[in-house]
């Protein structure tokens, strides 16, 4: 783990901010350099939100270029695919099953693709994709699909769970972090 490009996407009120301010502060805690960049696009309307987080030893720039991303980390399925060009070959896309109808989709003009985990199987991504919400339930706020994602992402990394842990509970508010604990538990054991 000397270095990676991580790419959080969804839509906006998803809790992306908070899932890239827990990495940024997990990384930093393994003494790693943290550069992490958020983009709010149309965020308040449910547009795209994309937030960049890059590690290492030395990182110069927060920016993640198509084809860079280690892995893409999706909250919403047809994001994971609307971002898929930013992954690398062989990379990886941690997302939620759960389908947010985008405006087009919303008025008429368009349909909700199909079949986006084969499609982005096939493109050569290695998908991991679950239904982070109803977990999210299961902890106890639909809230929570940010840990999660998370607990899920912690599978691909050699990062001991008490360092996940003290980033989590100097992150996420006091009164949330049994629920989230629960979350990130569920999404990582699942």
């Amino acid at each position: 783990m000397d270095s990676g490009n991580i790419m959080i996407v969804g839509v906006g009120g998803q809790g992306s901010v908070l899932a890239s301010k827990l990495l940024g502060h997990l990384f930093l805690s393994e003494g790693l350099d943290v550069k992490v960049s958020e983009v709010h696009g149309m965020s308040q309307r449910g547009g795209s939100v994309v937030t960049y987080v890059r590690y290492g030893k030395k990182v110069a720039s927060p920016i993640i270029d198509p084809g860079e991303a280690d892995v893409i980390v999706s909250f919403e399925l047809l994001e994971a695919a609307r971002w898929a060009s930013y992954l690398k070959k062989g990379g990886r896309i941690v997302t939620n099953t759960q389908q947010i109808d985008p405006m087009p989709v919303i008025t008429g003009d368009a349909v909700y693709p199909e079949d986006l985990v084969n499609k982005m199987t096939a493109a050569g991504a290695q998908v991991d994709a679950m239904d982070c919400l109803s977990l999210a339930e299961e902890a106890g706020s639909v809230k929570a699909v940010n840990l999660v994602l998370l607990g899920r992402l912690s599978r691909y990394f050699d990062i001991s769970e008490e360092a996940w842990m003290s980033s989590l509970e100097a992150c996420v508010p006091a009164k949330a972090i049994e629920i989230n604990k629960k979350a990130f538990a569920l999404g990582q054991n699942s």
